[in-house]
């Protein structure tokens, strides 16, 4: 009777990942003497130690960071909950990765979709022994984040909080707006509409900033409910360009919401920024590409991820005196490009067709 190879297929073919064991047969030592190599310390003679590290360059072998962390009483283990279509949340995330790589503490990413809710990301999260979260943009309760903050230090970025127990490091939206607003008023621009972000972080900040800059300046103010997404911001311009009134100017939530406020003043046959001028907020990567040129107010992804950072660490290695949560801001700056120019005189401004 022939036996059968419980292996079959492609199982067949996977490598395994070489473990201690394999290093220590093929050098002729211990698997003790072998994790002492791999953790650096001392015990091993220099011989030992080059011939160990060489079996094991040969062999392929990488020591598993998780699981040594995992061993030990702490992980070093920093979380990330972010928004996987949110273009600013991976500027984010790139940034934290940056600003975490001279802590000692590895990144764990875990990401909210449609499908997937914010409750459920941060426990994976959990289950993976993160010692602190960094939300990025979240948008459940206050006291969700506030229970949340009594089990492990919590730092929410992109977000105005006022929790107990909570970091916080964010943009001063109003500002931002206000330079938004400032600028098209510079460019003589009079009827300027405000697509806003609806229940998303920071949008009743940018609306009060919006409403603020443009009766500071004497002028009405105009918000039309939008949204995060750029289907958003073209539902909301077809509700504009089919209004009573026309804007010479749209400021968008953001630069996603923007670029759907671009295609679909394009498909109007809209000139911009000859006849509408669009301004965003965020300045993602999607911003600079030539064929969108947006202007927009810059949230700097990088210094938000780097305090962040600072604040997490802080919380779990700093002094007591660095222990106490922080509302750290960072300041907005206006990043002009071609979506924006002078207003256009009333002859050349676009008109409704019919």
């Amino acid at each position: 009777m022939s036996g059968r190879n419980p292996k079959s297929g492609a199982d067949a073919f996977k490598p395994r990942r070489p473990v201690l064991a394999d290093v220590a047969k093929r050098a002729g030592v211990s698997i003790s003497l072998v994790s002492i190599v791999m953790r650096g310390v001392p015990g091993a003679s220099p011989a030992n130690r080059e011939r160990i590290l060489k079996v094991a360059a040969d062999l392929g072998y990488v020591p598993d960071a998780r699981a040594r962390m995992l061993r030990q009483e702490r992980s070093h283990l920093l979380g990330v909950m972010f928004g996987v279509q949110q273009l600013f949340h991976a500027d984010v995330v790139e940034g934290i990765y940056a600003a975490a790589e001279t802590t000692g503490y590895e990144v764990v990413l875990s990401a909210v979709t449609n499908a997937r809710p914010e409750s459920r990301a941060v426990d994976t999260l959990l289950a993976d022994h993160c010692e602190a979260v960094l939300l990025i943009g979240p948008q459940s309760a206050k006291s969700w984040l506030t229970d949340l903050a009594a089990r492990l230090p919590v730092v929410v970025v992109a977000r105005s909080i006022n929790a107990p127990g909570v970091d916080a490091v964010r943009t001063a939206e109003a500002k931002g707006i206000g330079l938004a607003v400032d600028h098209l008023v510079a460019l003589g621009h009079s009827r300027v509409f405000h697509i806003d972000g609806g229940n998303a972080p920071g949008a009743d900040q940018r609306r009060r900033g919006f409403r603020a800059a443009m009766q500071r300046h004497g002028l009405v103010p105009v918000s039309v409910s939008g949204g995060l997404a750029d289907v958003d911001g073209a539902e909301a311009t077809s509700r504009i360009l089919n209004g009573a009134n026309l804007p010479t100017a749209i400021l968008a939530y953001n630069d996603r919401c923007a670029t759907g406020v671009l295609d679909t003043l394009y498909r109007a046959g809209v000139k911009v920024p000859a006849q509408i001028s669009v301004v965003g907020f965020d300045d993602t990567h999607l911003a600079g590409l030539s064929h969108i040129d947006l202007t927009t107010v810059r949230q700097d992804a990088s210094v938000m991820a780097r305090l962040a950072v600072q604040r997490a660490v802080a919380r779990l290695d700093g002094p007591e005196e660095q222990r106490t949560p922080r509302d750290s801001v960072v300041p907005p700056a206006l990043v002009v490009r071609g979506s924006t120019s002078r207003a256009p005189r009333p002859e050349k401004a676009w008109k409704r067709r019919g």
